[in-house]
């Protein structure tokens, strides 16, 4: 009869060696601003809703708001939605937003992700703008984000909206149009900056429904921009390349009806 005492099964409930794969890593990228400044950002590992890649859309967004800074940015209150690294925001905050608010799905991972970012950038930022950053599904009450303005600003909302690559999500388009008309501040000048890449060509009419769903809830769309950029983000997707090369952008504004 065997030991007992000297019968070592190990643990046999370990999983092996290299059974699973392990996390990626963060990465890090660039921004360069048409001022020769640079903003540094870090990428999550991995993220089922993309907090992992800075997106075309991200970049041209910045740029534009750089375009138009004094019309746009400068002395006004900014919410971004769907930040993922959070470029745009903290664009905004350089440029001289009084107020810049930087979110996006309340994950653990993305918001400390993002607030990791706006530590990296702080010291661009001049001391009359304040940035901010936390979680915020679409759709949900935005009291805790307008609870980020200064207290005589609260009541009326944002001067401006940034919503980079958003409307691909078809389904949440109701809850994006839900959080536009309880955050934008009611106001001829005030604006929500739509941009975004058709990365799956063939649903681009889907995407391009967030538009005419805007005008039924009160909003007048234009269209401002197309641009091609010089390489796709994801290379080996299938569709049309220049379409997935193309960055499309909108601004939306309320109606003279919803401002009576």
């Amino acid at each position: 009869m065997a030991d007992e005492d000297n019968f070592d099964t190990g643990d046999m409930f370990q999983d092996p060696e290299g059974f699973y794969e392990p996390e990626p890593e963060p990465s890090f990228a660039e921004h360069h601003m048409l001022s020769g400044q640079t903003v540094r950002v870090r990428l999550v590992g991995s993220h089922p809703l993309y907090g992992n890649l800075l997106w075309n859309a991200g970049r041209t967004s910045s740029h534009y708001l750089e375009e138009h800074a004094d019309r746009l940015v400068k002395g006004k209150d900014v919410l971004e939605i769907g930040a993922a690294a959070g470029v745009p925001s903290i664009v905004s905050a350089i440029l001289g937003a009084r107020t810049a608010v930087m979110t996006d799905y309340p994950d653990v991972d993305l918001v400390e992700n993002m607030r990791h970012n706006a530590g990296l950038s702080a010291a661009l930022v001049g001391r009359d703008s304040a940035l901010h950053v936390d979680g915020y599904k679409w759709g949900a009450p935005v009291e805790p984000l307008l609870a980020y303005l200064p207290e005589a600003a609260r009541s009326q909302g944002f001067d401006l909206l940034i919503m980079a690559d958003v409307v691909y999500s078809h389904r949440e388009h109701p809850n994006l149009i839900k959080t536009m008309r309880a955050a934008l501040k009611r106001a001829p000048d005030a604006v929500a900056l739509v941009i975004f890449t058709p990365y799956q060509p063939w649903l681009l009419p889907k995407t391009e429904k967030f538009f005419p769903l805007a005008e039924e809830n009160g909003f007048h769309v234009t269209k401002i921009f197309e641009k091609v950029m010089d390489d796709v983000l994801f290379e080996n997707d299938p569709g049309d390349e220049r379409l997935r090369r193309t960055v499309f952008g909108y601004e939306i504004r309320w109606t003279e009806e919803e401002l009576k």
